[in-house]
């Protein structure tokens, strides 16, 4: 859609840079470089005879069968400086013999104060000594792994992992604020309100870009946005353009208070968003709740809730979790024990020491803890939960454990949720698609249709109506 003295911005998002271009100088080698040319090493005394294909052809080794497929454009390209260090996540590089630091002398598997896993599959590593009780010496109160390599499903893995932007907004290239308030103030000057090029101006461009229209506003025609969108529009298109036009931390931290503040207190709302944000997302929402409602955020929790769910919630409002992407599989086993004694090899349960574990370990260490559960007593955690507790902490613990194994289908349910049965909870529905819309959105959609067999698009189109239901799909991004 165009507008009067607003051209349509040139280009694609974002730039195309054009084709990789491999740099010069990569393998095969050159003359004169490794491997040698005529007159290579002889075989010493004692080693392998010389396989099929030797000494080097042109060009390098033959490739062996069942081998790794040669790199694309001729091989791989040397890195700068060398050999390329260990990623995040991966087995760190081997130190020389004799160095400190090796497999057998430091904590291993790349985890900090971790160490390779004792007795599991296999025995302990020569000069160490197998972990006590877990699961070499024998303990009658808790159910044992069995020889060999375990069966069941792999750990699962986070699903937005290594996929790049997920979001379904973006920013739009050359986009102007001064333009932009220029078009929402014609939109809404005169007779009526053109609701279409408030949808079509705000549907285009990211939270970045849609913030600072307030300013903009106000240096241009001396007015208040907000004020003069609220004069104009009404019902849960209003809800929805105003929550576009606040930050994150400002959104978030103005659903957190009416869920406290308001009729009743919004149990699920609280754990929503405090079980899905980052450390740092909620560390500028306790900022800025503080600042613009003049108690912090705890305050406000242990005011407004109780027990083991206000102990939850106020561990998750800390905004202290581990963030590591390392994983120390020794400690999950060691912790699957824990919530299985804490649990249901307990009378009664020990609701803190689920706490103290899924409020403080990392996602990726969390997934392998629960891997490791079902693996050891053959159920679910979310089931063992289920039984073990009950009202808002079994509710907030599940919450918790969900978004941790998968974000997208824990979103997807709270949105099936929202729109299913007689009215629909729009103010779930606005929260959701707004603060996902430029963080996980096509993971959302992905596991919408997966669990429920149609589109979310398809779900908001027929739950919804009107400006209301143009702006969400906007934010939905298209249909799948």
């Amino acid at each position: 859609m165009s507008y009067p003295g607003y051209p349509p911005a040139g280009g694609s998002y974002p730039p195309a840079s054009g084709p990789y271009q491999q740099a010069p100088g990569g393998y095969p080698p050159q003359p004169g470089a490794y491997p040698p040319q005529g007159g290579y090493y002889p075989p010493q005394p004692g080693a392998c005879p010389p396989g099929a294909g030797y000494p080097p052809q042109a060009g390098g080794y033959p490739p062996q069968a069942g081998g790794y497929p040669a790199a694309p454009g001729g091989g791989f390209p040397p890195q700068a400086g060398g050999y390329p260090g260990a990623q995040p996540g991966t087995y760190p590089n081997m130190p020389p013999a004799g160095q400190s630091g090796g497999w057998g002398g430091q904590p291993g598997f790349g985890a900090p104060g971790g160490g390779m896993p004792q007795g599991y599959p296999g025995g302990p590593a020569p000069g160490q000594q197998p972990m006590p009780a877990y699961p070499g010496a024998p303990n009658p109160s808790m159910p044992g792994y069995g020889g060999g390599v375990p069966t069941g499903p792999t750990p699962p893995v986070a699903p937005t992992a290594n996929k790049g932007y997920r979001g379904s907004i973006k920013d739009l290239p050359g986009a102007d604020p001064l333009r932009d308030v220029e078009v929402l103030r014609k939109a809404m000057k005169g007779f009526g309100t053109d609701e279409n090029a408030i949808i079509e101006l705000l549907g285009t461009r990211s939270n970045k870009q849609r913030v600072p229209l307030k300013a903009a506003y106000k240096t241009t025609y001396g007015k208040d946005l907000v004020s003069d969108l609220k004069s104009e529009l009404k019902g849960d298109f209003e809800d929805l353009v105003l929550a576009m036009l606040k930050t994150p931390a400002h959104f978030d931290a103005s659903e957190l208070k009416e869920a406290i503040s308001g009729a009743g207190t919004d149990e699920a709302c609280l754990i929503e968003i405090l079980s899905s944000r980052s450390n740092a997302e909620i560390q500028e929402i306790n900022k800025v709740y503080k600042a613009e409602y003049g108690k912090s955020l705890e305050d406000a929790i242990s005011g407004d809730t109780s027990g083991h769910f206000r102990r939850l919630l106020i561990s998750l409002s800390q905004g202290n979790r581990d963030e590591k992407e390392t994983v120390d599989i020794s400690l999950a086993k060691q912790e699957a024990q824990k919530l299985y004694a804490a649990g249901e090899n307990k009378v009664g349960t020990d609701e803190s020491q689920f706490n103290a574990i899924l409020c403080a370990r990392s996602k990726p260490h969390l997934r392998q803890v629960f891997h490791e559960y079902q693996q050891m007593c053959g159920k679910d955690i979310e089931k063992s939960i289920c039984s073990e507790m009950s009202g808002n902490v079994e509710s907030g613990m599940v919450a918790v454990v969900k978004c941790i194994k998968n974000t997208g289908a824990y979103f997807a349910e709270r949105l099936h949720k929202a729109m299913q049965g007689v009215g629909t909870k729009d103010r779930t529905l606005i929260r959701i698609m707004v603060s996902r819309s430029e963080v996980d959105m096509l993971d959302i959609r992905q596991e919408y249709l997966r669990l429920y067999g149609k589109s979310l698009y398809t779900a908001i189109s027929g739950d919804t109506s009107g400006d209301y239901k143009k702006l969400l799909l906007k934010l939905c991004g298209g249909s799948d």
